[in-house]
Formats: structure tokens, sequence, C-alpha cells
């Protein structure tokens, strides 16, 4: 029996994926001034100690106005290059490829955590930088009900643009293997694409070619501050509802594809309010049909995310040639050992080998001694 395309190796670049399965960057919102905490490394070390060949720490944001909520990490600051390191050393330790996610939040800054209600920030004296913490944008468009943020100037793009290379160099130095530029869900970069708030008349805003200038000169900046052999990656809102849609990011991806990225993930939604709101009935796979539309027209490796639950699922997304990685994210909360689960259900040949020694010994044994046990995520119980 063939070995299942969802565990099989992946090269891209100089670093090698023990297998196809990501853990998408999920925001936490528990960080302190924008260090990541205890909460962190349990996170991302319970998702690699599960199996999965690719593991994202969170959207760390660029600059101290990026932050969406009190909880957002960063690495605007040399300071924080040690305990982020502590994160990328302590996936790698567990037989997985670290990665992180720089993002920017714009006019999406400044808000309540998504449990608390996400509303737009009111000032309290947690917050003893609220005047630096100012809401900016492409233009001074905003949701309704929302605060309007500043447009930045164009020496401001510049800064900002150097904020994501900065961020990028120091992301390298903490030792993450993967870096991906967080494009999508309504957020800074997708700010400048978008026509419905981007409405600038300058070399920034207009056209499509000029709504993509700050997002190409991102890639540029970073790509030019990340070392050449490690895999870069822009996530995309694929479709917005609100005027960014497939054949666009299409046009993006060719052009990005030779500035140095190598994988588009592939997401939706978020500029038809905050937080990120989606793009329509969402059910299994629902943006599927994106990863497979950019892997096809603009020729570029992609990441299919967006309810991506079972392990035959997954496997046939790529059997169909439709992305070539899988990205879990709220399935992987439920069941952070997915990748072993998925591994026995597609018939994998060790699927223990993918967890650290202390896990794969103790469940190998257990398999070895109970030849009809059946492990709970595969029933219901003794009797169905």
């Amino acid at each position: 029996m063939a070995a299942p395309l969802l565990f099989t190796p992946h090269q891209i670049r100089g670093t090698t994926l023990k297998n196809r399965v990501v853990i998408a960057p999920m925001h936490q919102y528990s960080g302190v001034k924008g260090y990541p905490t205890d909460w962190h490394v349990m996170s991302v070390g319970r998702y690699a100690a599960g199996g999965a060949g690719l593991v994202f720490v969170e959207s760390t944001k660029v600059e101290r106005r990026g932050c969406g909520t009190v909880g957002d990490l960063g690495l605007w600051h040399d300071d924080f290059i040690p305990h982020f390191k502590r994160l990328a050393d302590f996936i790698q330790q567990q037989g997985a490829t670290s990665a992180i996610q720089l993002g920017h939040s714009g006019r999406k800054a400044r808000r309540f955590r998504p449990w608390e209600g996400g509303k737009p920030l009111i000032q309290t004296p947690e917050v003893d930088d609220w005047d630096d913490w100012e809401l900016v944008s492409s233009s001074g468009e905003s949701d309704s009900g929302d605060p309007a943020p500043r447009a930045l100037s164009i020496d401001e793009i510049q800064d900002v643009v150097q904020h994501w290379g900065d961020a990028a160099r120091r992301a390298n130095e903490a030792g993450f293997e993967v870096l991906e530029i967080h494009g999508a869900h309504g957020y800074l970069v997708h700010q400048f694409l978008s026509p419905k708030a981007n409405r600038r008349n300058d070399g920034y805003g207009g056209s499509e070619a000029n709504r993509m200038r700050f997002a190409i000169e991102v890639v540029e900046c970073v790509r030019a501050n990340w070392p050449e052999d490690k895999p870069l990656f822009l996530r995309l809102s694929v479709e917005d509802d609100a005027g960014w849609g497939p054949d666009e990011n299409v046009r993006l991806a060719r052009i990005v594809k030779h500035k140095g990225i190598e994988v588009i993930d592939c997401s939706s939604g978020g500029m038809r309010g905050a937080p990120v709101v989606g793009t329509g009935p969402v059910g299994y796979g629902y943006q599927v049909p994106y990863a497979d539309k950019l892997r096809a027209e603009a020729g570029i490796q992609t990441m299919a995310v967006g309810l991506i639950v079972h392990a035959d699922q997954a496997e046939q997304i790529l059997q169909d040639g439709k992305a070539d990685l899988i990205a879990l994210a709220r399935e992987a909360m439920h069941n952070p050992n997915w990748p072993l689960d998925a591994a026995m259900k597609l018939g994998a040949e060790t699927p223990f080998a993918l967890m650290p020694s202390p896990y794969e010994y103790w469940l190998e044994k257990r398999a070895g001694q109970v030849k009809e046990l059946v492990p709970s995520t595969h029933q219901r119980g003794i009797d169905v």
C-alpha cells in the first residue's frame, strides 16, 4: 500500500517537513506587553508533540501600533528574541518544523479580545501607552461604528515596510525555520489591497497595481531579511466579498512568486467587519477551491485551510492536487494528536514515530500488547 501523501516528507527550499500537516497560526490573545508566556509554550508544544510537520506561532506584530488586543505578541524590538527562541526551540525539540506569522492589525488594532466582545477598546489604566497605540491604515476608512484610522503617509509606509523586515530578521535570530506574512483577514496588508478600505490617490492606491504595491514591498523587504534557504509563505483572503477576489489574488500570487514567496496560505473574509467576518456559509473544506485555483492558475504551492476535519478529507485534497499542504486550526485544538489519529486511520506504516520518544514508546507498547484495541477517537464506545 502506498504511503498516504499526508505523511510523506515535503521539501521547500532548504527545509524538509516530515509530513504535510500544518498547525495554522491561531491567535491566543494571551501575551503580556507583546511577550509570550508559558501558555504559548504549552499551546505550540502540544501540537508539535502531536505529530504535525509544521507548527506556526500566532500572528506576531511588527510594531506596537499593529497589536489587535492587549494580548497580542510582538517582535518590534530585540528584547523579544530570546522569548521567541524558547518557542522555536521547543517546537523543534518535539520533531516539528517551527514557523511564525508576522502581522499588523492596522485599523483593526486596539480592540477587546474576542471573548470580551471584540469591540473597540476603551482607554483603561491597563494600557499605559494608549497614544502610541494609534489606529493607522491605508486611508481613513473604517467599519461602521469603529473609530476612524489615520492614513499613513508615504514616508510612514516605508517605515512600516522596514518594520516587517526588521521583525523577519528577529524571527530568524530566534531560530524559526519558516515565516509567513499575514496579508489577509482585513488587517493592514489587506487594507492596502482592498478597494473598499484603500481610497488613496497616490502610488499606493487607486489602480490594482498601486494597491498591490505595499504588499509587494513588504514581501521584498521580508525576503531581503530572511535567509535564502528558508521558506516564506503569504496568507491571503482569496475572496473577501468586498472587491478583492480570486482573480486579483491569482495576479498577486504570480508577482510574489518571483519575489520569493513559496506558498500561498489560502483563507478568506475579513473586510466586511471586525473582528474577522467570513465570506458566506461555512462547511467542510469551504476554502479549498481557493487553494486549488491559485495553485493551478498562478503556478505556486498552496496551503488549504478551513474546516478540514477528517483524515480522508485531508488526504483527498492532496491526492486531487488541490493543495500542497493541509493546515488545521480549531480541529487541532479539539484533538492536538490529530496527526497521529490521521496516520492510524490512513494506514501509515509507523504512526507512533510521529511523536516524541516518551509518547512513541508507550503507545507502541500498548498497541503491541492489546491487538484488538481501538483508540477513543475511532469509535464512540466499547459496544458501539
